[in-house]
């Protein structure tokens, strides 16, 4: 029988996880209680959060209150998403980006720099979001739309 499949022990991060941090290893990397995503050890989730099991938080990024991270989404640097904020599909959220309240980033969306999306808005397709960009309210940002600079959306 050919069986290609990694095998590893339950609590072993994968090589694609591994390799997000240059020189970590698995004693670096724990499965968060509350829905078993990967965490690294300078990175902070809170207990209340959520992070699914193919989910990554890294560098000094911190998740909490009652955020959720799931599919293959990835939050790190020193961002921030917190409420009831969701990140997920492939999206990422790094550098300082602030995400709060009611947000959802989805699909391939990226935030980064200093940018914020906060209240009930909703970044998803393949659309940017950095530099000092603030979204807010109930705007919907998709596609390939980039907002960078300081704009105000």
């Amino acid at each position: 029988m050919n069986n290609n499949t990694e095998h590893r022990p339950e609590n072993t991060p994968p090589k694609h996880v591994l390799n997000l941090v240059r020189g970590s290893t698995a004693a670096d990397w724990h499965r968060h209680p509350n829905g078993g995503g990967w965490v690294y050890r300078t990175a902070y989730v809170a207990e209340t959060a959520y992070v699914g099991p193919n989910a990554v938080v890294y560098g000094s990024a911190w998740v909490f209150d009652n955020a959720r991270v799931f599919d293959s989404a990835k939050v790190f640097g020193s961002a921030k998403v917190f409420g009831s904020a969701q990140v997920y599909g492939c999206a990422k959220v790094h550098g300082n980006a602030v995400i709060c309240d009611h947000v959802g980033v989805c699909d391939d969306a990226e935030i980064y720099d200093t940018a914020s999306v906060y209240g009930n808005a909703e970044v998803c397709g393949d659309a940017v979001v950095c530099g000092n960009a603030r979204i807010g309210g109930n705007a919907r940002v998709g596609d390939n739309i980039r907002v960078e600079g300081d704009e105000i959306y």
